[in-house]
């Protein structure tokens, strides 16, 4: 309890405390590391008719994790001939489970998420340490909304009729998917969920630094019994990509990933008849208004940019503030992110985890450094970094220009790039002034600015008063060179049928 001098009864002046010393004196947390055990093999094979097999050629990668640096497991090395052992698997798959009435179909996704509800915690501290990002992430979104994505689409399964009136929707076939390393199991779910209640079979690559959770998942599908051949999983780098895209016996490719192998998709199936979907990189303008409640604007800026180390096709890597708050919001912003814990990311407390590998962190690197040679100010707390792993301090830039590289190229890591506006004009200019077109954020209190800035905002998905957030029923995809059709909802159910 404090103690109150009585000496005198004259009342002290009220003293102002800065806010440099009330986060000068901080306390530190006990670590609290997740204790879950993750049930890593020490190899994986590849998922081909319904079991684990070994690649012909013997040929193994290695897993590493991005927090320590060190291996976590040997994963299989998929070569062409593997690849078409999976697409024979999937082809011959195919008829039976397209004739199969939707709400069987639907009973496989159900236990499909209810496995994965089961096994949440085991699959979150996997996915944490194969790709880095902290645990608290994993566990409280990416498990949970992978689960809710097939919960989602088992539900469409027998509906399908009611989605597309007037018209017989019919699976493509076989649909080769290639998923980024950014959200595993997320991205994974967000595939193949759309693609069986629709009546394909699949072929799914993940991202050679991030492959564990999907060889895990084939773990499910056995527990499921879900039908040998129904989903294959191949595991491999560039090479194993292109050869599921370029697969003859593909009938849909979806992939996400960067603009740059987006791009040579496209070449590639160009003039195949494959039908093609495309969520490629993003650079996201979190656009905030002189009237937006700033406390929770900036806790929303925090989040669009850092959340998953900035590892996010929508982070909102630009961010647009109205030149009469600008000076404010960037003192409330650099407060902020000396309070961002920056560290081991099985540890319950760590706010931003390990990048997901050491190329990630060296291209980071190189385009800060471009930014503070172009002359944009840098702001970075002093926090200590681990010493193994690959770790990055939240970064801030200010005076930044529309020409900096830092404005126009898509850095994938924690670090936000701060620009100034004075009309409504001003800010839809430069924020459309991008070859993306993913994802915006308006942060106001005035609901007719929030509408027009909706249509004139060139974004697939617009976020007023809030970012990230996500839901299975609600469509996301971008314009541009973010790409094209979209995942989720009925929307994205579309993407997966032929209308007949």
């Amino acid at each position: 309890m404090p103690v109150v001098s009585k000496k005198s009864s004259a009342r002290a002046p009220r003293r102002r405390v800065e806010p440099e010393l009330i986060f000068g004196d901080l306390w530190e947390f006990d670590p609290a590391p997740e204790s879950a055990d993750p049930k890593l093999r020490a190899s994986y094979g590849l998922f081909i008719g319904g079991k684990f097999v070994a690649p012909q050629s013997g040929r193994t990668f290695t897993s590493i994790n991005p927090g320590t640096g060190q291996p976590l497991a040997e994963i299989a090395l998929a070569g062409s001939a593997e690849v078409d052992a999976a697409y024979r698997a999937a082809t011959k798959a195919f008829s039976p489970w397209a004739r199969l009435p939707g709400a069987e179909r639907g009973k496989y996704l159900y236990r499909i998420a209810r496995i994965l509800q089961d096994r949440a915690r085991e699959f979150a501290v996997a996915e944490t340490l194969d790709g880095g990002k902290p645990i608290k992430e994993s566990r409280d979104f990416d498990v949970p909304m992978a689960a809710a994505h097939f919960f989602y689409h088992a539900g469409w399964a027998d509906k399908l009729a009611y989605v597309f009136p007037g018209a017989t929707p019919q699976p493509h076939g076989v649909v080769g998917q290639v998923i980024p390393w950014n959200f595993p199991l997320l991205m994974l779910a967000w595939k193949i969920a759309p693609a069986l209640a629709t009546g394909n079979t699949v072929v799914l690559k993940p991202a050679e630094t991030t492959s564990i959770t999907a060889l895990k998942f084939a773990e499910v599908l056995q527990e499921a019994g879900l039908p040998a051949g129904v989903v294959n999983i191949v595991t491999g780098a560039g090479e194993t990509g292109a050869a599921v895209v370029n697969h003859p016996a593909a009938a849909k490719v979806a992939f996400t990933g960067s603009t740059e192998v987006g791009k040579r998709i496209m070449r590639s199936t160009a003039g195949t008849g494959k039908k093609l979907t495309l969520e490629l990189g993003g650079k996201a303008a979190n656009i905030v208004f002189e009237d937006a409640p700033l406390d929770q604007a900036v806790e929303g800026i925090v989040n669009g940019i850092f959340f998953n180390q900035g590892h996010v096709c929508c982070a909102g890597s630009r961010l647009l503030v109205q030149e009469s708050i600008a000076a404010g919001v960037l003192q409330r912003l650099r407060h902020r992110v000396q309070v961002l814990r920056v560290g081991n990311p099985m540890d319950k407390n760590t706010d931003i985890g390990a990048i997901n590998s050491r190329e990630q962190l060296d291209r980071i690197t190189a385009l800060v450094k471009a930014g503070v040679a172009e002359g944009a100010e840098m702001f970075q707390p002093p926090i200590a970094l681990p010493r193994q792993g690959y770790y990055f301090r939240p970064t801030l830039f200010s005076g930044v220009e529309q020409s900096h590289r830092i404005a126009r190229e898509e850095i994938f890591g924690p670090v936000l790039s701060i620009l100034t506006f004075r009309t409504v004009a001003e800010a839809v200019e430069k924020a459309n002034n991008t070859a993306y077109g993913l994802s915006a954020g308006v942060w106001t209190e005035k609901g007719s600015r929030i509408l027009k800035l909706s249509t004139e905002l060139k974004a697939g998905v617009i976020w007023a008063n809030t970012f990230n957030k996500f839901d299975p029923t609600s469509p996301f995809g971008g314009y541009k060179e973010s790409g094209f059709g979209r995942e989720g909802g009925k929307q994205g159910l579309a993407d997966y049928v032929k209308l007949t």
